[in-house]
């Protein structure tokens, strides 16, 4: 599926796995960088906070520094709720996507609404993002519901979240390096914000998790 949300630059024509490494630093969990199998970088985000940004607000840039989405966490929010803008926020800029917990006690799904699609698209993360080890599914039929017979055959997997082995040596990595595997046509820039976001909200859980969260994108 071709899908640009962000930038049409990163529907990758071929399957692409990034290889996406977690720095902090100076704070934890703000720094990433994403590279090809070639090496190259293709995102990256700075670990660390100057004075003039918050710690709240995290921004996505491409391998030259240009920004491609400003993500923020707005409060006061108990669903921690994120929003995303195109390149660098502006004044009374409004955001193309929003995230948030759709509960603040017990299991939660997590809702993100894209404002610039058309009709709704529906996507699920499936598995456990502390573990390294998810789906990102999109169903092409959100009318469906979840007790139709029909639901699976609806569902395609659009990108997923795994552990990374070393080629030499054949041992995992740590969680802090790991593979983003994205499907030809899928936006790799916006699904990495998802990341992004997915990492503030989970990432610092480290209990043994296998719930599902979801996606829900819409306008």
């Amino acid at each position: 599926m071709s899908c640009p949300i962000v930038n049409e630059r990163f529907c990758f024509k071929e399957e692409m796995n990034l290889t996406i490494h977690k720095s902090s630093l100076f704070y934890p969990g703000d720094g990433f960088i994403a590279y090809n199998p070639g090496g190259e970088i293709v995102f990256r985000v700075d670990s660390y906070c100057p004075a003039s940004r918050s710690k709240d607000e995290l921004i996505l840039m491409d391998s030259a520094g240009a920004s491609l989405v400003t993500l923020q966490r707005k409060k006061p929010s108990l669903h921690q709720r994120w929003e995303g803008f195109l390149g660098e926020k502006n004044e009374g800029q409004e955001p193309i996507f929003t995230i948030h917990k759709s509960s603040i006690i017990g299991k939660y799904d997590i809702v993100a609404q894209v404002h610039n699609t058309d009709p709704i698209q529906e996507f699920k993360i499936e598995g456990s993002y502390v573990q390294r080890s998810c789906k990102i599914l999109y169903n092409n039929n959100p009318r469906i519901t979840e007790s139709s017979s029909e639901e699976e055959e609806t569902k395609v997997v659009v990108a997923e979240i795994e552990r990374k082995m070393d080629s030499d040596t054949k041992v995992v990595l740590g969680k802090d390096v790991f593979l983003l595997c994205l499907k030809a046509g899928i936006d790799g820039a916006f699904i990495m914000a998802l990341v992004l976001v997915l990492d503030q909200m989970e990432g610092h859980d480290y209990k043994e998790s296998g719930d599902m969260v979801n996606f829900t994108f819409g306008h």
